[in-house]
């Protein structure tokens, strides 16, 4: 089955559902810590708040990155952290070490 060409206006509103379903899909997985993420995936909800910030940047618009993390996070960071963020397991942390990565 070929792809059916869409254009410019199209593409942007199926990327932004995608994205839209994807930040539901992480806060359906808030088990999903994000050096888990990070070390297998190459990326975290972290991540995708830089990206957010670095997009509306490139369109002119000037989003901070604790307003990015709360779109992506569906909450103030801090709260999120406090409910969900667990403590990395001595195996995570090497591992993500080991990705060269901080």
């Amino acid at each position: 089955m070929a792809e059916a060409m869409m254009d410019s206006d199209t593409t942007a509103k199926v990327e932004a559902a995608v994205f839209r379903r994807l930040l539901a899909h992480l806060d359906s997985r808030k088990d999903v810590q994000n050096i888990e993420l990070m070390n297998l995936a190459g990326f975290c909800r972290n991540c995708l708040s830089k990206w957010y910030v670095a997009a509306a940047e490139a369109e002119g618009v000037a989003v901070d990155y604790e307003g990015a993390r709360e779109r992506v996070y569906g909450m103030p960071y801090a709260q999120w952290k406090d409910r969900y963020q667990g403590e990395a397991t001595p195996e995570q942390r090497a591992a993500f070490a080991a990705r060269g990565e901080k």
